[in-house]
């Protein structure tokens, strides 16, 4: 009798932490935020990227842009074009007037892999909560179930009441915090054929390195 009061008192646990994994009102959120984003013919950004190396004492940043439509993109840096049709993508360095054509791992879900991964990741392995509501904002973490995860938290803002991201940030166990501060966000508009993929005849003079 003891044995299966102890097994149901186990199971009971077992029941509360894991609905306890995530916030209600934080999920509602998100869901919001997806959806606005995933319904718009496009998400484009312009974006000031902060990297912070806690180990190397060091600050570097960057700006850049970026459109999303679905599983596809378009990511601007200083010294890299990145495209994404879904399934191949193409690196440019205009630098060395190189492209590099792979197939990513669909497991990355780093913004730089797959931008678009920011408005559906808190629906699969993440622990959702909101931290902090302002008049014009929320401020919502989400942290990794799988503790071999590289992150330890990613971190959001989202504007009221529009759902826009305002900034989003990626903290690392190896002492590097990526933060992403959005400048511009526009969800009206609607990509030109051909902006997903790599056009030869623009870059005639790059080398074409192909590892797929």
């Amino acid at each position: 009798m003891k044995k299966i009061s102890f097994v149901v008192f186990i199971y009971i646990l077992a029941i509360i932490n894991v609905r306890g994994q995530n916030d209600p009102k934080a999920i509602n959120i998100l869901d919001k935020f997806s959806t606005t984003a995933t319904a718009a013919p496009s998400v484009s950004m312009s974006f000031l990227l902060v990297n912070t190396d806690q180990i190397e004492n060091s600050i570097d940043s960057i700006t850049g842009s970026v459109i999303l439509s679905k599983n596809s993109y378009k990511l601007v840096l200083p010294d890299n074009i990145i495209w994404f049709d879904g399934e191949t993508s193409w690196s440019y360095l205009p630098a060395e007037q190189e492209v590099t054509i792979t197939r990513p791992d669909k497991k990355d879900n780093s913004f730089q892999s797959r931008p678009s991964s920011v408005f559906t990741m808190y629906k699969n392995g993440y622990k959702c909560r909101l931290v902090e509501e302002k008049s014009d904002s929320y401020l919502i973490d989400l942290y990794p179930v799988d503790l071999k995860n590289e992150l330890i938290r990613v971190r959001l803002s989202i504007l009221k009441p529009s759902m826009n991201l305002s900034s989003l940030e990626y903290k690392r166990r190896d002492g590097v915090t990526i933060n992403l501060i959005v400048k511009e966000y526009n969800l009206k508009k609607v990509p030109e054929s051909g902006t997903f993929t790599f056009q030869p005849e623009k870059y005639k003079d790059a080398e074409v390195i192909d590892m797929r």
